[in-house]
């Protein structure tokens, strides 16, 4: 059929990396199958069982030459995508034919495969997890300093800093990067365990010999990259789908902060403030000419979304699965499992896109700024004038009636806040420099040094460790 009338999901086509996308694609998964036969292979021949160095030699020499159509003729005979790829590749092997999954159930490959795509993943996720706090922790040093209005309940609250903003949006970053690495670091090998987990079949093939069954786990554990001691020591016919829901929660988490931070930059967008970087030749609408639309952090926040959505999709199968299994994790684990890797992976790549190339304009922060200042200067003025000989109920007064007075004239006129100027026409503020006590860089606190800190003792690590 013609690809153009066949569906193509956005995730390949539109949004995820050609790293992510190879990682999941069929070559790179059936290939792992057929290194998974050969580690078997080799560990059954290296603990006694008559497997010959030509069969080995003649299954190495094929784990890349997959002839698809042969499967795919294979499969719709037998109704079994493994059953498909053993006969494809005792086409090519015949010699090795009669060993090929020897005492294997289908979830050796499958599961050994699905833990071995999930780790290199999330090794890639972690990469661009770092590359993103490397580029927010860049934005932050550079602008440290520069104050800016900090809300809280989306309402004027303390001056805080642009870096400082900035080290937020990097903090939940590291903190979904400790979340993937510490996936990493727990993650477990399946290894070959039988129809039932219960070994039995290779038990079977030596002669019930309890050590050569475990050495055989711990061999292809270790050929296929694992240290021994970093496998399950049970399973019933699958790993635990419990392991997918860890997994696509600590995914979801990374898209939340995603998500927050776009948030965060499109509201400040809003307020012309900052904006994400934006082509020259870039169109922001087909109807409005003069518009800029944030359209980096909504493609973002749109593929967050579906991230976040799925681990409530994993936690259902899990939670359903029968006894030693049942096959209705299969399909569903298809979509979820690829696709939340692939959504997160191009959800990352635009924010680093946008943390790389964030736009700042300091004379309307400034504005915007010292059109509420003032208010929240009133306590420090109180007290400037209370030392130059005021009295602290008449001066509390004076404030009183003339932030009120301004700040009704902002509302209802959308005047500048006239505060300042009302006060020095006061006496009892006439010995009060009023420009040094509405300083914005007086009330940002500790925030550059809480930057500095930051990246010091959060950044510097992550950068060691992400270098290459």
């Amino acid at each position: 059929m013609d690809p153009d009338q066949c569906y193509q999901s956005p995730l390949a086509t539109r949004y995820s990396s050609p790293q992510m996308q190879a990682i999941w694609s069929p070559k790179r998964k059936f290939s792992t199958w057929r290194r998974l036969w050969l580690a078997l292979a080799e560990s059954q021949q290296q603990l006694g069982l008559h497997i010959t160095d030509s069969q080995l030699e003649e299954l190495r020499s094929h784990i890349d030459d997959i002839d698809f159509e042969a499967a795919k003729k294979y499969e719709s005979e037998l109704r079994h995508d493994v059953m498909a790829h053993i006969h494809a590749l005792g086409d090519v092997a015949p010699n090795a034919k009669p060993i090929i999954h020897l005492g294997a159930t289908s979830q050796f490959v499958g599961c050994n495969t699905d833990l071995i795509l999930l780790r290199e993943s999330l090794e890639l996720i972690a990469k661009k997890l770092a590359r993103v706090i490397d580029a927010f922790s860049t934005f932050a040093a550079k602008y440290r300093d520069l104050p800016t209005l900090g809300f809280t309940h989306y309402q004027p609250a303390q001056p805080t800093t642009v870096g400082k903003r900035a080290t937020l949006w990097a903090h939940d970053f590291a903190l979904s990067l400790e979340e993937v690495e510490h996936r990493l670091a727990t993650l477990r090998f399946r290894g070959v365990k039988g129809a039932t987990g219960t070994q039995t079949s290779f038990l079977d093939l030596f002669e019930g010999d309890h050590e050569k069954v475990e050495k055989l786990d711990e061999l292809v554990t270790e050929k296929m990259g694992w240290d021994s001691d970093k496998r399950f020591v049970v399973t019933g016919q699958t790993y635990s789908r419990l392991v997918d829901a860890q997994i696509l929660n600590s995914l979801a988490v990374a898209a939340t902060a995603v998500h927050k931070t776009c948030n965060d930059i499109r509201l400040l967008a809003n307020r012309k403030e900052l904006e994400e970087p934006f082509g020259r030749s870039q169109v922001g609408s087909s109807a409005m000419p003069y518009k800029r639309n944030p359209m980096l952090c909504e493609r973002a926040t749109s593929l967050a979304r579906f991230v976040m959505s799925m681990p409530a999709n994993a936690l259902n199968t899990a939670a359903t699965q029968w006894l030693e299994r049942t096959l209705d994790d299969s399909a569903n684990r298809r979509l979820s499992l690829p696709e939340s890797f692939l959504a997160l992976d191009g959800t990352l790549d635009v924010m680093h896109e946008v943390a790389s190339g964030l736009v700042v304009y300091e004379k309307t922060i400034e504005k915007n700024l010292l059109a509420e200042l003032p208010f929240m200067a009133s306590e420090r003025l109180l007290m400037a004038a209370v030392t130059q000989g005021a009295d602290r109920q008449e001066a509390h007064e004076v404030l009183r009636k003339h932030s009120q007075a301004a700040g009704q004239r902002v509302k209802e006129q959308a005047a500048e806040n006239d505060l300042l100027q009302r006060l020095r026409n006061e006496p009892m503020f006439a010995n009060v420099d009023l420009d040094a006590a509405t300083d914005p860089s007086a009330f940002i606190g500790r925030a550059p040094q809480q930057v500095d800190t930051f990246i010091e003792q959060i950044v510097k690590p992550i950068r060691v460790k992400y270098k290459a």
